[in-house]
Protein backbone atom coordinates (compact mmCIF):
# COMPACT_ATOMS: atom_id res chain seq x y z
CA UNK A 1 0.00 0.00 0.00
CA UNK A 2 1.35 3.64 -1.04
CA UNK A 3 1.70 5.71 2.06
CA UNK A 4 -0.01 9.54 2.50
CA UNK A 5 1.22 12.20 0.34
CA UNK A 6 3.25 13.98 3.64
CA UNK A 7 5.25 17.10 4.28
CA UNK A 8 9.10 16.30 4.36
CA UNK A 9 10.93 18.83 6.69
CA UNK A 10 14.46 17.58 6.00
CA UNK A 11 14.97 20.26 3.59
CA UNK A 12 17.22 23.42 5.29
CA UNK A 13 16.02 26.87 5.37
CA UNK A 14 17.47 29.70 2.70
CA UNK A 15 17.28 27.38 -0.22
CA UNK A 16 18.21 29.62 -2.84
CA UNK A 17 17.90 27.49 -6.06
CA UNK A 18 15.99 24.83 -7.47
CA UNK A 19 15.98 22.77 -10.51
CA UNK A 20 14.06 19.75 -11.93
CA UNK A 21 14.80 16.35 -13.01
CA UNK A 22 12.90 13.40 -14.09
CA UNK A 23 12.09 10.24 -12.81
CA UNK A 24 10.80 7.76 -15.54
CA UNK A 25 9.38 4.74 -15.46
CA UNK A 26 9.12 2.18 -18.68
CA UNK A 27 7.26 -1.23 -19.50
CA UNK A 28 8.72 -3.51 -22.33
CA UNK A 29 7.61 -6.59 -24.14
CA UNK A 30 9.95 -8.99 -23.00
CA UNK A 31 9.80 -10.98 -26.58
CA UNK A 32 9.99 -8.21 -28.88
CA UNK A 33 12.16 -5.50 -26.63
CA UNK A 34 9.05 -2.74 -27.68
CA UNK A 35 8.22 -0.15 -25.34
CA UNK A 36 4.48 -0.40 -24.43
CA UNK A 37 4.09 2.46 -21.92
CA UNK A 38 6.01 4.86 -19.79
CA UNK A 39 5.72 7.99 -17.92
CA UNK A 40 8.08 10.69 -15.76
CA UNK A 41 7.17 13.15 -13.42
CA UNK A 42 9.47 16.26 -12.34
CA UNK A 43 11.38 15.79 -8.70
CA UNK A 44 13.24 18.28 -7.04
CA UNK A 45 16.83 19.35 -6.67
CA UNK A 46 17.73 21.90 -3.82
CA UNK A 47 21.20 23.83 -3.57
CA UNK A 48 21.09 25.05 0.03
CA UNK A 49 24.85 26.46 0.10
CA UNK A 50 27.22 26.73 -2.62
CA UNK A 51 28.26 23.02 -3.97
CA UNK A 52 25.43 21.05 -2.12
CA UNK A 53 22.89 19.22 -4.06
CA UNK A 54 20.08 17.65 -2.07
CA UNK A 55 17.11 15.29 -3.19
CA UNK A 56 13.84 14.58 -1.01
CA UNK A 57 13.73 10.63 -0.60
CA UNK A 58 10.13 11.29 -0.54
CA UNK A 59 9.56 13.10 -3.12
CA UNK A 60 11.53 10.53 -4.75
CA UNK A 61 9.69 7.57 -3.48
CA UNK A 62 6.31 9.23 -3.98
CA UNK A 63 7.26 9.84 -7.49
CA UNK A 64 7.86 6.12 -8.08
CA UNK A 65 4.06 5.46 -6.95
CA UNK A 66 2.98 8.58 -9.42
CA UNK A 67 4.76 6.73 -12.13
CA UNK A 68 3.60 2.95 -11.87
CA UNK A 69 0.31 3.98 -11.54
CA UNK A 70 0.39 6.28 -14.19
CA UNK A 71 2.10 3.69 -16.07
CA UNK A 72 -0.66 1.20 -15.52
CA UNK A 73 -3.53 3.62 -16.32
CA UNK A 74 -1.54 3.89 -19.91
CA UNK A 75 -1.77 0.11 -20.25
CA UNK A 76 -4.85 -0.09 -19.18
CA UNK A 77 -6.50 2.09 -21.42
CA UNK A 78 -4.25 0.12 -24.36
CA UNK A 79 -6.37 -3.16 -23.09
CA UNK A 80 -2.86 -4.33 -21.87
CA UNK A 81 -3.49 -6.73 -18.82
CA UNK A 82 -1.31 -5.52 -15.82
CA UNK A 83 -1.24 -8.78 -14.55
CA UNK A 84 1.64 -9.78 -16.87
CA UNK A 85 4.20 -7.36 -15.45
CA UNK A 86 6.67 -10.45 -14.31
CA UNK A 87 9.25 -8.65 -12.67
CA UNK A 88 10.91 -5.01 -12.01
CA UNK A 89 14.26 -3.21 -12.36
CA UNK A 90 16.05 -0.32 -10.92
CA UNK A 91 18.65 1.93 -12.68
CA UNK A 92 19.31 4.86 -10.58
CA UNK A 93 21.58 7.57 -9.70
CA UNK A 94 24.48 5.19 -8.18
CA UNK A 95 26.30 7.41 -5.41
CA UNK A 96 23.45 9.51 -4.36
CA UNK A 97 23.86 8.80 -0.64
CA UNK A 98 20.82 8.49 1.85
CA UNK A 99 20.35 7.40 5.60
CA UNK A 100 16.72 6.64 7.44
CA UNK A 101 15.57 5.29 10.62
CA UNK A 102 14.52 1.60 10.62
CA UNK A 103 12.03 1.69 13.05
CA UNK A 104 10.03 4.56 11.92
CA UNK A 105 10.79 4.20 8.23
CA UNK A 106 11.67 7.95 8.20
CA UNK A 107 14.45 9.60 6.33
CA UNK A 108 16.92 10.97 8.35
CA UNK A 109 18.19 13.84 6.03
CA UNK A 110 17.69 14.65 2.68
CA UNK A 111 19.84 12.49 0.14
CA UNK A 112 23.20 13.78 -0.81
CA UNK A 113 23.29 13.51 -4.56
CA UNK A 114 26.61 12.20 -6.23
CA UNK A 115 27.31 15.85 -7.62
CA UNK A 116 27.38 17.25 -4.25
CA UNK A 117 31.14 18.80 -3.00
CA UNK A 118 30.11 19.39 0.53
CA UNK A 119 33.01 16.77 1.55
CA UNK A 120 36.15 18.22 -0.21
CA UNK A 121 37.49 18.61 2.61
CA UNK A 122 37.38 15.05 4.23
CA UNK A 123 38.54 14.41 0.63
CA UNK A 124 41.40 16.14 1.08
CA UNK A 125 42.31 14.38 4.82
CA UNK A 126 41.61 11.68 2.90
CA UNK A 127 44.31 12.18 0.48
CA UNK A 128 46.87 13.58 2.80
CA UNK A 129 46.85 10.37 4.31
CA UNK A 130 48.25 7.95 1.69
CA UNK A 131 51.34 7.46 0.76
CA UNK A 132 52.62 9.86 -2.34
CA UNK A 133 48.66 11.23 -1.88
CA UNK A 134 48.20 9.05 -4.21
CA UNK A 135 44.16 9.96 -4.83
CA UNK A 136 43.72 6.36 -6.88
CA UNK A 137 42.80 3.08 -4.59
CA UNK A 138 43.66 -0.12 -5.96
CA UNK A 139 40.92 -1.99 -3.62
CA UNK A 140 37.88 0.13 -5.10
CA UNK A 141 38.78 0.84 -8.45
CA UNK A 142 38.12 4.42 -8.05
CA UNK A 143 39.83 7.78 -6.91
CA UNK A 144 38.95 9.15 -3.25
CA UNK A 145 36.72 12.24 -4.87
CA UNK A 146 33.55 13.89 -3.19
CA UNK A 147 31.98 11.80 -6.08
CA UNK A 148 31.18 8.44 -3.81
CA UNK A 149 29.34 7.57 -1.08
CA UNK A 150 31.42 6.62 1.89
CA UNK A 151 33.12 10.17 2.08
CA UNK A 152 28.73 12.11 2.13
CA UNK A 153 28.03 9.11 5.41
CA UNK A 154 30.37 10.11 7.43
CA UNK A 155 29.52 13.88 6.49
CA UNK A 156 25.98 12.78 7.52
CA UNK A 157 27.37 11.07 10.55
CA UNK A 158 29.53 14.13 11.44
CA UNK A 159 27.50 16.53 10.72
CA UNK A 160 23.29 16.00 11.49
CA UNK A 161 22.08 15.13 14.94
CA UNK A 162 19.37 12.46 13.84
CA UNK A 163 22.15 10.67 12.28
CA UNK A 164 24.65 10.46 14.45
CA UNK A 165 21.94 9.23 17.21
CA UNK A 166 20.70 6.64 14.95
CA UNK A 167 24.35 5.07 14.33
CA UNK A 168 24.90 4.62 18.59
CA UNK A 169 21.02 3.47 19.15
CA UNK A 170 21.75 0.60 15.49
CA UNK A 171 18.60 2.44 14.53
CA UNK A 172 20.34 3.91 10.77
CA UNK A 173 20.02 2.34 7.72
CA UNK A 174 22.38 3.33 5.03
CA UNK A 175 22.09 2.94 1.12
CA UNK A 176 22.18 4.42 -2.56
CA UNK A 177 18.44 5.20 -4.16
CA UNK A 178 18.05 1.66 -5.23
CA UNK A 179 18.64 0.49 -2.04
CA UNK A 180 15.92 2.88 -0.26
CA UNK A 181 13.84 2.46 -3.17
CA UNK A 182 13.63 -1.71 -2.89
CA UNK A 183 13.28 -1.35 1.33
CA UNK A 184 10.23 1.04 1.00
CA UNK A 185 8.48 -1.30 -1.57
CA UNK A 186 8.90 -4.58 -0.42
CA UNK A 187 7.24 -3.87 2.99
CA UNK A 188 9.68 -0.70 4.68
CA UNK A 189 10.19 -0.74 8.80
CA UNK A 190 7.82 -3.81 8.61
CA UNK A 191 9.77 -6.04 6.77
CA UNK A 192 11.40 -4.26 3.70
CA UNK A 193 14.71 -5.93 2.58
CA UNK A 194 17.86 -3.60 2.74
CA UNK A 195 19.71 -4.88 -0.23
CA UNK A 196 21.66 -3.40 -3.05
CA UNK A 197 23.63 -5.20 -5.65
CA UNK A 198 27.45 -5.21 -7.12
CA UNK A 199 27.03 -2.14 -9.65
CA UNK A 200 25.79 -0.05 -6.95
CA UNK A 201 27.96 -1.29 -4.44
CA UNK A 202 31.13 -0.53 -6.28
CA UNK A 203 30.25 3.31 -6.24
CA UNK A 204 30.41 3.36 -2.59
CA UNK A 205 34.15 3.37 -1.77
CA UNK A 206 33.44 0.85 0.64
CA UNK A 207 33.47 -2.10 -1.56
CA UNK A 208 36.34 -4.35 -2.63
CA UNK A 209 35.63 -5.29 -6.57
CA UNK A 210 38.54 -8.18 -6.58
CA UNK A 211 36.87 -10.12 -3.56
CA UNK A 212 33.49 -9.06 -4.25
CA UNK A 213 32.88 -8.05 -0.52
CA UNK A 214 32.64 -5.23 1.63
CA UNK A 215 36.02 -4.48 2.87
CA UNK A 216 36.83 -3.80 6.83
CA UNK A 217 40.03 -1.41 5.86
CA UNK A 218 37.51 0.48 3.55
CA UNK A 219 35.10 1.09 6.14
CA UNK A 220 38.36 2.16 8.53
CA UNK A 221 39.66 4.59 6.72
CA UNK A 222 36.68 6.46 5.08
CA UNK A 223 33.86 5.74 8.08
CA UNK A 224 35.66 5.14 11.45
CA UNK A 225 33.73 1.71 12.25
CA UNK A 226 30.34 3.05 11.41
CA UNK A 227 28.31 0.82 13.43
CA UNK A 228 24.89 1.38 11.07
CA UNK A 229 23.08 -1.05 9.44
CA UNK A 230 25.17 -0.52 6.08
CA UNK A 231 23.52 -3.85 3.65
CA UNK A 232 22.46 -7.42 5.19
CA UNK A 233 22.84 -8.58 1.64
CA UNK A 234 23.64 -8.37 -2.18
CA UNK A 235 21.07 -9.25 -4.73
CA UNK A 236 21.51 -9.83 -8.78
CA UNK A 237 22.44 -7.06 -11.21
CA UNK A 238 19.91 -3.96 -11.24
CA UNK A 239 22.25 -2.55 -13.98
CA UNK A 240 22.84 -3.90 -17.13
CA UNK A 241 25.61 -1.85 -19.86
CA UNK A 242 26.73 -2.29 -23.46
CA UNK A 243 29.96 -2.29 -24.69
CA UNK A 244 30.90 0.84 -25.79
CA UNK A 245 27.91 2.72 -24.48
CA UNK A 246 27.41 6.06 -23.77
CA UNK A 247 24.52 8.47 -22.05
CA UNK A 248 23.85 11.49 -22.11
CA UNK A 249 21.92 12.78 -18.79
CA UNK A 250 22.51 14.89 -16.26
CA UNK A 251 26.06 13.71 -16.59
CA UNK A 252 27.31 11.80 -18.97
CA UNK A 253 29.27 8.22 -18.55
CA UNK A 254 31.19 6.23 -21.16
CA UNK A 255 31.62 2.52 -20.02
CA UNK A 256 33.69 -0.37 -21.86
CA UNK A 257 32.98 -3.77 -20.99
CA UNK A 258 36.57 -5.14 -20.31
CA UNK A 259 35.48 -8.76 -19.07
CA UNK A 260 35.93 -10.94 -16.29
CA UNK A 261 39.15 -9.62 -14.25
CA UNK A 262 39.20 -5.39 -13.52
CA UNK A 263 41.70 -3.21 -15.45
CA UNK A 264 43.21 -0.38 -14.27
CA UNK A 265 43.20 2.63 -15.71
CA UNK A 266 46.43 4.61 -16.72
CA UNK A 267 44.62 7.56 -18.00
CA UNK A 268 42.11 8.69 -15.17
CA UNK A 269 39.19 6.53 -15.94
CA UNK A 270 37.19 4.50 -12.79
CA UNK A 271 37.38 0.65 -13.49
CA UNK A 272 34.00 0.09 -12.03
CA UNK A 273 31.43 -3.36 -11.85
CA UNK A 274 29.68 -3.33 -14.79
CA UNK A 275 27.17 -6.79 -14.41
CA UNK A 276 26.86 -9.66 -12.40
CA UNK A 277 23.94 -11.09 -13.83
CA UNK A 278 23.04 -13.82 -10.77
CA UNK A 279 24.61 -15.56 -7.93
CA UNK A 280 26.85 -17.79 -8.96
CA UNK A 281 27.47 -15.69 -12.61
CA UNK A 282 31.10 -14.14 -12.90
CA UNK A 283 31.17 -10.34 -12.55
CA UNK A 284 31.54 -8.39 -15.17
CA UNK A 285 33.88 -5.51 -15.16
CA UNK A 286 34.22 -1.86 -17.49
CA UNK A 287 36.72 1.10 -17.74
CA UNK A 288 34.24 4.03 -17.33
CA UNK A 289 34.62 7.66 -17.72
CA UNK A 290 32.17 10.15 -15.69
CA UNK A 291 31.25 13.75 -16.48
CA UNK A 292 29.59 15.56 -13.96
CA UNK A 293 27.76 18.14 -16.24
CA UNK A 294 25.93 17.36 -19.65
CA UNK A 295 22.27 17.50 -19.60
CA UNK A 296 22.25 19.51 -16.04
CA UNK A 297 23.96 22.91 -18.21
CA UNK A 298 20.46 23.17 -19.63
CA UNK A 299 18.41 23.87 -16.53
CA UNK A 300 21.24 26.06 -15.32
CA UNK A 301 20.86 28.09 -18.58
CA UNK A 302 17.38 28.35 -18.22
CA UNK A 303 16.83 28.71 -14.44
CA UNK A 304 20.35 30.57 -13.47
CA UNK A 305 20.78 32.57 -16.42
CA UNK A 306 17.20 32.70 -18.59
CA UNK A 307 18.62 32.52 -21.21
CA UNK A 308 16.39 29.70 -22.36
CA UNK A 309 12.72 27.98 -21.73
CA UNK A 310 13.22 24.92 -22.74
CA UNK A 311 15.48 22.39 -24.02
CA UNK A 312 14.39 22.89 -27.61
CA UNK A 313 15.39 26.52 -27.44
CA UNK A 314 18.70 25.69 -26.45
CA UNK A 315 19.17 23.49 -29.75
CA UNK A 316 17.37 26.69 -31.93
CA UNK A 317 19.40 29.34 -30.58
CA UNK A 318 23.09 27.41 -30.91
CA UNK A 319 21.74 26.36 -34.58
CA UNK A 320 21.10 30.24 -35.58
CA UNK A 321 24.52 30.97 -35.28
CA UNK A 322 26.18 27.75 -35.59
CA UNK A 323 29.52 27.92 -34.11
CA UNK A 324 30.57 29.74 -30.58
CA UNK A 325 32.98 32.46 -32.40
CA UNK A 326 35.54 31.42 -30.16
CA UNK A 327 33.29 31.48 -27.05
CA UNK A 328 34.53 28.08 -24.63
CA UNK A 329 32.63 26.68 -21.48
CA UNK A 330 34.15 24.41 -19.23
CA UNK A 331 30.94 23.95 -17.01
CA UNK A 332 32.95 22.95 -13.98
CA UNK A 333 30.18 23.15 -11.78
CA UNK A 334 30.89 20.29 -9.43
CA UNK A 335 34.89 20.14 -10.17
CA UNK A 336 35.96 18.29 -12.95
CA UNK A 337 35.28 14.38 -13.10
CA UNK A 338 37.46 11.92 -15.61
CA UNK A 339 40.01 12.51 -16.74
CA UNK A 340 41.56 14.85 -14.21
CA UNK A 341 39.76 14.31 -10.76
CA UNK A 342 40.09 17.66 -10.01
CA UNK A 343 37.44 18.88 -7.50
CA UNK A 344 38.96 22.69 -7.04
CA UNK A 345 38.03 23.57 -11.00
CA UNK A 346 35.21 25.84 -11.13
CA UNK A 347 33.33 26.91 -13.98
CA UNK A 348 34.63 29.64 -16.78
CA UNK A 349 33.08 31.06 -20.11
CA UNK A 350 36.20 32.67 -21.81
CA UNK A 351 36.76 33.57 -25.26
CA UNK A 352 34.60 36.50 -24.93
CA UNK A 353 34.30 39.40 -27.32
CA UNK A 354 31.59 42.14 -28.19
CA UNK A 355 30.17 40.27 -30.56
CA UNK A 356 29.31 37.16 -28.29
CA UNK A 357 25.65 36.89 -27.72
CA UNK A 358 23.16 34.10 -26.09
CA UNK A 359 23.53 32.04 -29.33
CA UNK A 360 27.31 31.77 -28.97
CA UNK A 361 26.57 31.04 -25.41
CA UNK A 362 24.05 28.17 -26.30
CA UNK A 363 26.33 26.55 -28.72
CA UNK A 364 29.20 26.50 -26.92
CA UNK A 365 27.48 24.70 -23.92
CA UNK A 366 26.57 22.02 -26.79
CA UNK A 367 29.93 22.21 -27.75
CA UNK A 368 31.15 21.66 -24.13
CA UNK A 369 29.45 18.25 -23.57
CA UNK A 370 31.28 16.71 -26.85
CA UNK A 371 34.47 17.93 -25.53
CA UNK A 372 34.15 16.32 -22.45
CA UNK A 373 33.02 13.17 -24.28
CA UNK A 374 36.13 13.57 -27.00
CA UNK A 375 38.34 13.79 -23.75
CA UNK A 376 37.48 10.39 -21.23
CA UNK A 377 36.81 8.47 -25.24
CA UNK A 378 40.57 9.57 -25.72
CA UNK A 379 41.60 7.89 -22.28
CA UNK A 380 39.54 4.91 -23.04
CA UNK A 381 41.37 4.43 -26.27
CA UNK A 382 44.76 4.76 -24.39
CA UNK A 383 43.75 2.34 -21.62
CA UNK A 384 42.67 -0.23 -24.27
CA UNK A 385 44.83 0.16 -27.34
CA UNK A 386 41.52 -0.29 -29.36
CA UNK A 387 40.28 2.90 -30.88
CA UNK A 388 36.69 3.01 -31.08
CA UNK A 389 34.95 3.16 -34.78
CA UNK A 390 31.45 4.88 -33.89
CA UNK A 391 29.87 5.60 -30.93
CA UNK A 392 26.42 4.37 -29.63
CA UNK A 393 24.58 6.78 -27.65
CA UNK A 394 21.10 7.27 -25.38
CA UNK A 395 19.56 9.59 -22.97
CA UNK A 396 17.74 12.34 -22.76
CA UNK A 397 20.25 15.02 -24.44
CA UNK A 398 19.70 12.41 -27.86
CA UNK A 399 17.01 13.98 -29.08
CA UNK A 400 19.96 17.23 -29.56
CA UNK A 401 20.13 16.57 -33.27
CA UNK A 402 22.60 19.44 -33.68
CA UNK A 403 24.38 17.78 -30.31
CA UNK A 404 24.44 14.62 -31.57
CA UNK A 405 26.43 15.86 -35.09
CA UNK A 406 28.33 17.97 -33.05
CA UNK A 407 29.30 15.01 -31.06
CA UNK A 408 30.27 13.25 -34.45
CA UNK A 409 32.09 16.61 -35.79
CA UNK A 410 34.35 16.53 -32.34
CA UNK A 411 35.17 12.75 -32.11
CA UNK A 412 35.49 12.62 -36.05
CA UNK A 413 33.66 8.95 -35.78
CA UNK A 414 30.01 8.46 -36.44
CA UNK A 415 27.66 8.37 -33.67
CA UNK A 416 24.64 6.37 -33.56
CA UNK A 417 21.21 7.18 -31.34
CA UNK A 418 18.85 4.39 -31.11
CA UNK A 419 14.80 5.54 -32.19
CA UNK A 420 14.26 4.45 -28.54
CA UNK A 421 16.46 6.77 -26.61
CA UNK A 422 16.32 5.36 -23.37
CA UNK A 423 18.33 2.41 -23.59
CA UNK A 424 19.48 2.35 -19.82
CA UNK A 425 16.01 1.58 -18.71
CA UNK A 426 15.16 -1.30 -21.17
CA UNK A 427 18.65 -2.82 -19.86
CA UNK A 428 17.20 -2.70 -16.34
CA UNK A 429 14.16 -4.48 -17.81
CA UNK A 430 16.24 -7.08 -19.75
CA UNK A 431 18.26 -7.40 -16.35
CA UNK A 432 15.44 -8.38 -14.64
CA UNK A 433 13.51 -10.35 -16.77
CA UNK A 434 16.72 -12.64 -17.28
CA UNK A 435 17.17 -12.62 -13.51
CA UNK A 436 17.09 -15.96 -11.60
CA UNK A 437 13.34 -17.24 -10.56
CA UNK A 438 11.69 -15.16 -12.95
CA UNK A 439 13.63 -16.18 -16.80
CA UNK A 440 11.27 -13.72 -18.98
CA UNK A 441 13.71 -12.53 -20.80
CA UNK A 442 16.65 -13.85 -23.23
CA UNK A 443 20.06 -12.48 -23.41
CA UNK A 444 21.41 -14.89 -25.52
CA UNK A 445 22.82 -12.84 -28.82
CA UNK A 446 20.52 -14.95 -31.19
CA UNK A 447 17.66 -13.78 -29.21
CA UNK A 448 18.08 -9.85 -28.91
CA UNK A 449 15.76 -7.84 -31.30
CA UNK A 450 17.83 -5.59 -33.70
CA UNK A 451 17.46 -1.74 -32.60
CA UNK A 452 16.83 0.61 -35.55
CA UNK A 453 18.86 3.55 -34.96
CA UNK A 454 19.96 6.88 -36.81
CA UNK A 455 23.79 7.67 -37.67
CA UNK A 456 25.45 11.16 -37.42
CA UNK A 457 28.80 11.38 -40.26
CA UNK A 458 31.28 13.81 -39.21
CA UNK A 459 30.99 16.73 -41.31
CA UNK A 460 34.10 18.64 -40.21
CA UNK A 461 37.58 18.11 -41.46
CA UNK A 462 39.59 16.84 -38.80
CA UNK A 463 42.30 19.79 -38.83
CA UNK A 464 39.46 21.82 -37.57
CA UNK A 465 37.96 19.55 -35.18
CA UNK A 466 41.65 19.36 -33.47
CA UNK A 467 41.93 22.86 -33.43
CA UNK A 468 38.75 23.77 -31.59
CA UNK A 469 39.67 20.66 -28.99
CA UNK A 470 42.94 22.43 -28.42
CA UNK A 471 41.25 25.53 -27.23
CA UNK A 472 38.92 23.85 -24.98
CA UNK A 473 42.08 22.23 -23.54
CA UNK A 474 43.58 25.10 -22.96
CA UNK A 475 40.06 27.15 -21.61
CA UNK A 476 40.29 23.62 -18.98
CA UNK A 477 43.51 24.34 -17.72
CA UNK A 478 41.92 28.10 -16.89
CA UNK A 479 39.30 26.72 -15.07
CA UNK A 480 41.86 24.55 -12.45
CA UNK A 481 42.94 24.81 -8.98
CA UNK A 482 40.10 27.50 -8.51
CA UNK A 483 39.04 26.51 -5.19
CA UNK A 484 40.42 25.00 -2.13
CA UNK A 485 40.03 24.50 1.36
CA UNK A 486 43.55 24.47 2.82
CA UNK A 487 44.50 28.08 4.28
CA UNK A 488 45.83 29.91 2.04
CA UNK A 489 49.08 32.35 2.86
CA UNK A 490 50.62 34.96 1.39
CA UNK A 491 53.70 32.94 1.34
CA UNK A 492 52.65 29.85 -0.44
CA UNK A 493 53.46 31.96 -3.25
CA UNK A 494 57.36 31.63 -3.80
CA UNK A 495 57.76 34.63 -6.11
CA UNK A 496 55.01 36.83 -4.09
CA UNK A 497 57.08 35.69 -0.78
CA UNK A 498 60.23 37.20 -2.31
CA UNK A 499 58.79 39.91 -3.44
CA UNK A 500 56.94 40.71 0.03
CA UNK A 501 60.00 39.79 2.21
CA UNK A 502 62.53 42.26 -0.41
CA UNK A 503 60.12 44.98 0.58
CA UNK A 504 60.27 44.52 3.99
CA UNK A 505 63.86 44.48 3.88
CA UNK A 506 64.19 47.62 1.96
CA UNK A 507 61.51 49.47 4.27
CA UNK A 508 63.67 48.71 7.34
CA UNK A 509 67.04 49.90 5.76
CA UNK A 510 65.01 53.01 4.58
CA UNK A 511 64.57 53.72 7.78
CA UNK A 512 67.63 53.19 9.38
CA UNK A 513 69.36 55.10 6.83
CA UNK A 514 67.12 57.85 7.61
CA UNK A 515 67.42 57.23 11.15
CA UNK A 516 72.02 57.68 10.75
CA UNK A 517 71.18 61.08 8.75
CA UNK A 518 69.35 62.82 11.58
CA UNK A 519 72.06 61.35 13.87
CA UNK A 520 74.61 63.69 12.34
Amino acid sequence: PRPPKTAHSNTPPHVYVTMWKYLRNAVFNAKTAELLSHHQVEIKQSFPKEGWVEEDPKEILQSVYECMDRTCEKMTQLNIDISNIKAVGVTNQRETTLVWDKETGEPLYNAIVWLDLRTQSTVERLINKTPGRNKNHLKTGLPISTYFSAVKLRWLMDNVEKVHEAVLSHRAMFGTVDSWLIWSLTGGKKGGVHCTDVTNASRTMLFNIHTMDWDPELFKLTTMHIKCDVYICLKCVTCFFFFFFYSYGTGCFLLKNVGTKPVMSDHGLLTTVAYKLGRDKPACYALEGSVAIAGAVVPWLKNNLGIIQTSTELEQLAADVGTSYGCYFVPAFSGLYAPYWEPSARGIICGLTQFTNRSHLAFAALEAVCFQTREILDAMNQDSGIHLSQLQVDGGMTSNRLLMQLQADILCIPVVKPSMPETTALGAAMAAGAAEGVSVWSLNPEDLTEVTSEKFEPQINPEESELRYARWKKAVQRAMNWETTEPTSIFSSVPLGFYILGSMFMLIGAKYIAGQCESE
